[in-house]
């Protein structure tokens, strides 16, 4: 669906330099620090900015070739905050040929989303809802949302990752890119997830290994001393003890009864992945 090969973008004081492929089917996610290169890499994808080396292919085509063949909900998505919903209904109409009129209203409603009122007088909550919902308003094949539930509360939330669950049933081939800091919403929703930090990718995997394989070991400054490194991917010292990140939680559980292993979540590998690379 998207193939980023050696992608270069160099700004003053920072370069983008990654490789992602996004699989037609799949829902990928990209994860990182502010100012880590989610956005520079989005905005490639899109054609809104020129590489300075590599190659970005979007279904086959450049960057700006399929805009209809795909969705997008940014965080600074440039709408004008004078539109209601009843003017965007009429834009979209003129602009998608696919554009499901009714289907976009029904859910405006279902969400409490004014027809009449102006954007500005929105709260977060409500822009971040209409971006979701413009996004998967017009059978876009591609779907690219950077931070969409940013604003939102639980329970739209859920309203929201559920409604992208039923835009993927729709039809299989569809795809989701997804840059997002709550990572539940990754852990739920992604078949696989990249890293990214500095403008590099530091970690690549499908998203079972990370919750299956992955975990935490836990153990005094001694036991670190003699353990065996060779899959430990990243380390913090504690006050009184050390822990690890490990992509084979298993090896340390069958070989190391004496310390603590521990399930990871997403959040755990972020933390304990990018404080490694702070030094």
């Amino acid at each position: 669906m998207v193939v980023i090969d050696k992608l270069q973008k160099k700004y003053k004081g920072f370069e983008l330099n990654v490789s992602m492929n996004i699989k037609e089917g799949a829902v990928t996610g990209l994860i990182g620090k502010n100012g880590a290169g989610k956005s520079t890499t989005i905005k490639a994808i899109l054609g809104l900015i020129s590489p300075d080396g590599g190659s970005v292919k979007v279904m086959g085509n450049d960057p700006g070739v399929n805009m209809d063949a795909i969705g997008v909900a940014l965080s600074d998505s440039g709408m004008s905050m004078l539109l209601t919903i009843h003017d965007i209904v009429s834009i979209m109409s003129a602009t998608y040929a696919k554009f499901e009129r009714e289907k976009f209203i029904k859910r405006c409603k279902k969400f409490e989303l004014p027809m009449d009122k102006q954007i500005k007088d929105f709260s977060s909550g409500m822009k971040a809802k209409l971006k979701v919902l413009l996004a998967i308003s017009h059978k876009a094949k591609l779907l690219v949302l950077d931070e969409p539930t940013t604003g939102l509360d639980v329970l739209a939330r859920n309203e929201v990752l559920g409604m992208l669950r039923e835009y993927l049933e729709e039809d299989s081939s569809r795809s989701i890119l997804i840059s997002s800091h709550i990572s539940s919403d990754l852990e739920g929703l992604c078949d696989d997830i990249y890293m990214i930090d500095r403008g590099r990718i530091i970690m690549h995997e499908d998203t079972d290994v990370l919750l299956s394989k992955y975990g935490l070991l836990k153990m005094s400054e001694k036991e670190y001393e003699e353990l065996d490194k060779q899959f430990v991917t990243a380390s913090r010292k504690e006050k009184f003890s050390i822990t690890c990140l490990t992509n084979e939680k298993q090896f340390y559980i069958d070989n190391y009864p004496g310390i603590v292993v521990e399930n990871s979540s997403i959040d755990d590998i972020i933390v304990l992945t990018l404080g490694r690379n702070e030094g």
